[in-house]
């Protein structure tokens, strides 16, 4: 069993977190048949003359020929590099487990069927979802010198000793998974898969009037409007994987999670990637060449579009 650890990787605890489930996941299987970003691909000793897209291409190689992914996700912000590597396993039939302490549980109305996380797609394509949301009980005799802020943090840790231990029982339970729900090969037509940003109001409607101006078939998320939100993500997904291109709105903090799942998916199914993004937000690190968005989404859309004008190009090339 080969096992992909996806983890947000620009925060230290976010790394110590991944490096503590992949050792416990290495214990049970074999230390060289776990991978964890960052620390397998030893980004900052790492020598390439474009080093983002490096490793763009090494994690990608590695994303269709796993047996698993474990993802590690929490609060309603997720992390878009990690969210695009879900959608690139769950579209290569990859099995994903999803572990999140998050204690929060989302709805697209006040009375709506709770979610685990604010985009369904995330846990539709979830083959298993380990989520822990309460704290470990209080220690009954905490030594005499234990703070009440130590006597938190042991509960927080034995929240989190609980999340990992059942993701590892999870993964280890595979064999049992049921095969992923879509097959769609992609079309080489004029079937354009319009996704917009929840962040922003400019891209809802003309990003999709502008493909339609051009003589292409829309289609557009059924997700955030159907009465089965889940039954809708699946539906969203089968039709990114079967359209000719995917024009996706990036706009925001960070990418939309729906959005960078669907682009994952898109690229693992060979769909031409366009990303919108009038407003540029940089990222940068030591070392690596700036980006104009994650670098696993920048390096895996076909083109950037930074404005309306641009669209009717891209769709002609």
């Amino acid at each position: 069993m080969s096992v992909y650890i996806a983890h947000r990787l620009f925060a230290a605890h976010d790394r110590a977190l991944a490096a503590d489930l992949a050792d416990r996941i290495a214990g049970k299987i074999s230390p060289d048949r776990v991978f964890l970003p960052f620390c397998d691909t030893d980004e900052e000793n790492l020598v390439a003359e474009v080093k983002g897209r490096r490793l763009f291409e090494l994690d990608r190689d590695l994303l269709g020929r796993l047996d698993a992914l474990v993802a590690i996700l929490h609060g309603p912000s997720l992390d878009d590099g990690v969210c695009l590597e879900i959608g690139y396993a769950a579209a290569s039939d990859v099995p994903v487990i999803v572990v999140s302490t998050d204690f929060q549980t989302y709805s697209m109305t006040e009375t709506g069927a709770h979610l685990e996380f604010p985009d369904p797609l995330i846990q539709a394509v979830a083959t298993q979802v380990v989520r822990v949301a309460k704290l470990g009980p209080p220690t009954l005799s905490p030594p005499p010198d234990q703070s009440r802020f130590q006597g938190f943090r042991a509960r927080n840790a034995a929240q989190t000793d609980t999340a990992l231990d059942a993701a590892v029982d999870a993964l280890l339970d595979l064999q049992n998974r049921p095969p992923l729900r879509t097959d769609s090969p992609p079309d080489t037509g004029t079937h354009v898969y319009v996704e917009p940003s929840p962040y922003t109001t400019w891209g809802r409607d003309h990003l999709a009037e502008a493909c339609a101006e051009a003589g292409h078939t829309v289609t557009v998320p059924q997700r955030f409007t159907a009465t089965n939100p889940l039954a809708g993500a699946l539906a969203d997904l089968t039709a990114v994987r079967s359209a000719a291109r995917l024009l996706a709105d990036v706009s925001g903090p960070e990418t939309p999670p729906g959005t960078a799942l669907l682009i994952g998916a898109a690229l693992a199914s060979g769909v031409r990637i366009a990303a919108f993004q009038p407003r540029v937000t940089f990222t940068h690190a030591h070392g690596r060449e700036p980006n104009w968005r994650n670098l696993m989404v920048q390096y895996a859309t076909d083109a950037h579009l930074d404005s309306g004008e641009a669209i009717l190009p891209w769709l002609t090339v």
